[in-house]
């Protein structure tokens, strides 16, 4: 059977985008692979974090997934920082990971901005750990926005490298799943720019705040805020 692995980070609160252009997809899929949906708690180290706000951010992102339709006795829902295989083997696949292919790494670029030198190894080595996390599983799909198909297509390669030096066919090489609508929400701020946790459209807030910041967004001429269905 086909294997479904896709993740979402715990930092601030979850948002629109997060729904429209992953959690729904995700509750949808679970009927037809074997999905293994996590809380990716080790790529929140990126950036600074409070160990109790983290957290407490980890049992609420879970509580979303579940609210939001994910069935856990269907699916495996986890905290990724509880399974050491995911770093162990992220090290693995560094060691075989040429610079190159992490050079050419475009959100390395945006998020590094013009203090790229001063980034932490962290960021930068990040799509490594991504691959490590749906290689560890064997997934064969994933289900992922636009800004991360390449890192998907990475792990790809990474795979292909690992089966090669060891001639097996150990890991499956995965496909990125993009879904129609929505796949790219962008901020009711900057119309420019994919929303972020920052817009604070939050999933749990309450109806009419959520509609007021929706109604009064700022939209770009070259965007589409929402992507209608």
């Amino acid at each position: 059977m086909n294997r479904i692995f896709s993740g979402i980070q715990p930092t601030g609160n979850l948002h629109l985008g997060n729904y429209l252009g992953a959690i729904r997809n995700w509750v949808a899929l679970q009927h037809d692979y074997e999905c293994i949906f996590c809380i990716v708690d080790l790529h929140a180290l990126t950036l600074p974090q409070d160990p109790d706000e983290l957290r407490a951010s980890t049992r609420e992102v879970t509580a979303a997934y579940i609210a939001a339709g994910i069935d856990p006795e269907r699916c495996t829902i986890f905290n990724q920082s509880m399974v050491s295989a995911h770093v162990e083997l992220a090290w693995l696949l560094g060691c075989l990971t040429p610079l190159g292919w992490l050079n050419r790494m475009t959100q390395f670029k945006d998020k590094g901005g013009k203090d790229r030198e001063m980034a932490g190894l962290g960021l930068y080595a990040y799509p490594v750990l991504m691959a490590a996390d749906i290689l560890v599983y064997k997934a064969t799909h994933v289900p992922v926005g636009e800004d991360q198909k390449q890192h998907v297509e990475l792990a790809r390669d990474i795979a292909g490298a690992f089966n090669r030096r060891y001639e097996c066919e150990f890991f499956p090489l995965p496909e990125p799943q993009i879904f129609g609508t929505a796949t790219r929400v962008m901020s009711l701020r900057d119309g420019s720019k994919k929303m972020s946790k920052s817009d604070r459209v939050s999933d749990s807030g309450a109806g009419s705040v959520l509609a007021r910041r929706i109604f009064s967004a700022i939209e770009s001429a070259s965007s589409v805020m929402l992507m209608r269905e």
